[in-house]
């Protein structure tokens, strides 16, 4: 397990100086060409877990809060929530091995089970204490699986249209096959990028992303390589069940957190059934509905996420 790297801001004047951060050893990592330093205020850091060079973002001070998302996403899908609580959180956003900046080991298969595994080194890594994880989509299984083994480092739970069992519906069971196996999966996510081009932009309803954010999620996945790790994510929705399973039997172990259940209504994903089995689930939930909002909620209304946020905090005396 290596150093934890910094790609700091320059300080005024001085190209290339050093802001330092909050570890001792500092090392420039350069952001890649298609990178938007205007979409993205805030510092780069790295950490080694097990061979992938795995790329966070770490602001604030205070209860970390330890963002995960989900598919094709990355931590810029929190640009819009951080702001609004890193003068009383310590917000830090993960990007999985093959998202964002992040870089894979060879071998790496990009399964949530891979996932969630690089997910609790990293907070072993970082020595992450009381923490609170924030899940989205795939980000719901992979941080439930990565917290399971940590209950006693958890502090609460933020969780938004997710889910955490097998699902064998028909419609998860098409869309599995057509977008992670074929000729199908191939044509529309590895040569068209059918996750950023078009579900990103449609799947947000409040707000339409500029063309400048657009750049900004297109640019982890220029070539057919590197949408992989896309790809898997659907075929997993069916490939990954015994591992859905796993967390499935074990979510009574955390069914009494403190849990902030978020849940925007115009996300054709996840729906009222959903919803209603969290509900079953967790027993020291509030709820809250992010009206008119679509799929990629943080981005989409994250204002009034992180504003909820800060009022839940205090009104569950966390």
């Amino acid at each position: 397990m290596g150093p934890t790297h910094i790609y700091p801001r320059p300080a005024p004047g001085k190209p290339g100086a050093a802001v330092l951060g909050r570890t001792t050893t500092v090392a420039i990592v350069e952001r890649p060409a298609w990178f938007l330093e205007d979409q993205y205020p805030f510092e780069s850091h790295w950490q080694e877990i097990d061979g992938a060079q795995v790329h966070y973002l770490d602001e604030g001070e205070g209860p970390v809060l330890l963002m995960l998302h989900g598919n094709p996403t990355w931590s810029f899908l929190y640009r819009r929530m951080v702001p609004y609580l890193s003068d009383r959180f310590r917000c830090i956003a993960i990007d999985y091995p093959g998202f964002g900046l992040s870089k894979a080991p060879k071998g790496y298969g990009y399964t949530p089970a891979e996932h969630a595994a690089v997910v609790g080194e990293f907070v072993d890594a970082l020595d992450l204490q009381d923490f609170t994880p924030v899940m989205q989509d795939w980000g719901g299984p992979i941080g439930l699986a990565a917290t399971l083994d940590r209950q006693d480092r958890v502090r609460a739970l933020i969780l938004g249209n997710t889910w955490a069992w097998p699902r064998t519906d028909n419609a998860t069971q098409r869309f599995a096959s057509a977008l992670g196996e074929g000729r199908t999966g191939e044509f529309l996510v590895d040569r068209a990028n059918v996750f950023v081009n078009v579900f990103v932009r449609r799947a947000m309803r409040r707000r339409a992303p500029s063309g400048r954010e657009m750049a900004m999620w297109r640019g982890p996945f220029p070539d057919q390589e590197s949408r992989l790790p896309v790809r898997v994510f659907p075929r997993e929705l069916t490939g990954s069940a015994a591992f859905l399973a796993s967390i499935q039997e074990r979510l009574g172990e955390i069914a009494d957190k403190p849990t902030l259940l978020f849940w925007a209504d115009q996300d054709p994903a996840f729906r009222g059934a959903e919803k209603r089995r969290w509900e079953s689930i967790l027993t020291n939930r509030t709820g809250y509905i992010l009206r008119h909002a679509g799929h990629y909620w943080q981005d989409d209304a994250g204002p009034e996420a992180a504003l909820m946020i800060r009022y839940w905090w205090d009104q569950a005396g966390l």
